[in-house]
């Protein structure tokens, strides 16, 4: 069974950083994305930044909010990303959610599936 272990949420002050961790554990199949999405009170779940996993090389996307100010690394060998924030908002609080896509093949056939951990909690104080 996929869990995901999160790590790093908490209160910091407007201008600060963060670092969000996520450590994917209980598969063998292989990681097409793993990265980090929010949910703001009242609000719908958003993007904040995606690793892709290539068989060359890994690329990432952020969202347009956080672009700039936000860096999204992999730990291939221990199935992790890490989410570093600076600069941090008033409006960057929300529950931080931990996503991961993996992939195998079986039979000919592709499969893939999404998982998601339980979130952690980013609170901004202006």
């Amino acid at each position: 069974q996929v869990q995901l272990v999160e790590s790093g949420g908490g209160l910091v002050q407007t201008g600060e950083s963060l670092k969000l961790s996520c450590q994917a554990f209980g598969s063998n199949a292989s990681i097409s994305a793993m990265g980090w999405y929010r949910q703001a009170p009242g609000k719908g779940r958003e993007k904040v930044a995606v690793m892709h996993f290539g068989e060359i090389t890994d690329s990432a996307d952020y969202a347009l909010s956080v672009a700039g100010r936000s860096t999204i690394s992999r730990d291939g060998v221990k199935n992790a990303v890490v989410l570093q924030m600076d600069s941090l908002k008033p409006e960057d609080a929300a529950v931080y959610y931990c996503n991961l896509e993996l992939f195998w093949k079986s039979n000919g056939r592709n499969f893939d599936t999404v998982h998601w951990g339980k979130g952690v909690r980013v609170t901004v104080s202006s």
